[in-house]
């Protein structure tokens, strides 16, 4: 057979992720560390969440719906298996309800509670950094940025 006439099935080749929500959290972050353990009780094992540290140095955003570093830092980010991007309250009511949690974040369905439920969130993740005694987020990405420059450079300071 020629090379023209074989056909190549692709679709076989592809993986499919055997989790159903990919968490990107801030492995720097208490209390984010403190949810993550939370839920990675719940998940027992099964495989339903995948925690994706963002702040492990070999984070890649092409491996985690392209979501960078700074985006992630800026709010609680998921990907699901078919790629959308999920975030803000959205993130924790998806993954509690793969958890079979769902319950605890049911009343941010409703419209208004919902609303409010953004709004409380979006303060949290604008002060996250300063109420767990981090420096603020450009303090951070320059330190980020330096220690990538070091380890692929070999462009490190010792001070």
């Amino acid at each position: 057979m020629s090379l023209a006439n074989q056909q190549v099935n692709y679709s076989d080749q592809v993986a499919v992720p055997t989790w159903k929500i990919k968490l990107l959290y801030d492995g720097e972050c208490p209390l984010c560390v403190r949810e993550v353990n939370f839920l990675r009780k719940r998940d027992a094992g099964r495989g339903l969440v995948a925690f994706v540290d963002i702040a492990d140095d070999n984070y890649t955003p092409e491996e985690h719906g392209g979501v960078d570093f700074e985006t992630a830092m800026g709010r609680i980010h998921a990907v699901l298996p078919d790629g959308t991007l999920v975030k803000n309250v959205e993130v924790f009511r998806r993954i509690y309800e793969t958890l079979g949690m769902g319950w605890i974040y049911a009343i941010t369905k409703l419209p208004i509670f919902g609303a409010i439920a953004d709004f409380i969130y979006g303060v949290w993740a604008d002060w996250r950094l300063s109420l767990t005694g981090r420096p603020n987020l450009a303090t951070i990405l320059n330190q980020r940025q330096q220690k990538i420059e070091c380890n692929t450079e070999g462009r490190c300071r010792t001070d």
